[in-house]
């Protein structure tokens, strides 16, 4: 099963973001997030959140069609997001794409990219993703799927990343040391259709922006 979420953040190109939907994903909207899926055409599986952002014609539709709502407390420990991730893991999908989490307010972007460094999270495929950018984390080892051409940074997250080594990036990398405080993985080039990045220590954040 592979889960979508909507986070209550920007989608920049709703074409785009609908390019990356199948008709078999199961939909949450966590809270505001589910004013992208009802523009999209989806009708969500499950909202969850504290339903502070959400419209009331909007309610009146998730209620209409019969969507399954989970409502949290105003006053609670985790974002939105947070509490979607967690249900999504109960779920045990074999996929998590979350649209809508890297635009909008700066503190709830890094919040969100955030999440996916849990180490609950590390056998889960998981991206943050709207079809323009895409970030996700390497642990061990990662493929990047987009064009040649396309941009591809990567960022040790939480210290130092050991023994990076890319295939298909322009400026290759061997057994190098990524630090974070450097910018020495920006900014890199993929040569082909699918690039490839290890490493043998820390944790290193991917971001991809999509070609068109």
């Amino acid at each position: 099963m592979r889960i979508i979420i909507f986070a209550n953040g920007e989608l920049p190109d709703l074409e785009k973001a609908r390019a990356l939907l199948r008709d078999d994903d199961f939909i949450i909207a966590a809270d505001g997030g589910t004013r992208h899926a009802l523009a999209l055409g989806l009708t969500p599986n499950v909202v969850i959140g504290d339903l502070d952002s959400i419209s009331k014609e909007e309610r009146r539709k998730i209620d209409a069609a019969g969507v399954e709502v989970i409502k949290f407390p105003a006053d609670k420990k985790e974002t939105d997001l947070e509490l979607a991730i967690d249900h999504a893991m109960s779920l045990h999908p074999d996929q998590i794409l979350i649209l809508a989490a890297l635009s909008g307010r700066m503190d709830q972007t890094l919040a969100n990219i955030a999440l996916l460094s849990n180490l609950q999270l590390a056998t889960c495929n998981i991206k943050l993703t709207d079809g323009v950018e895409e970030i996700f984390f390497c642990r061990d080892q990662a493929k990047v799927e987009g064009r040649s051409g396309d941009i591809v940074s990567l960022l040790p997250w939480q210290g130092a990343a050991e023994g990076v080594f890319t295939e298909n990036l322009k400026w290759h990398l061997h057994y190098e040391t990524l630090y974070p405080e450097k910018t020495r993985g920006i900014s890199n080039e993929m040569t082909a259709d699918t690039a490839s990045v290890s490493i043998k220590s820390g944790l290193l954040l991917i971001a991809h922006i999509i070609g068109n």
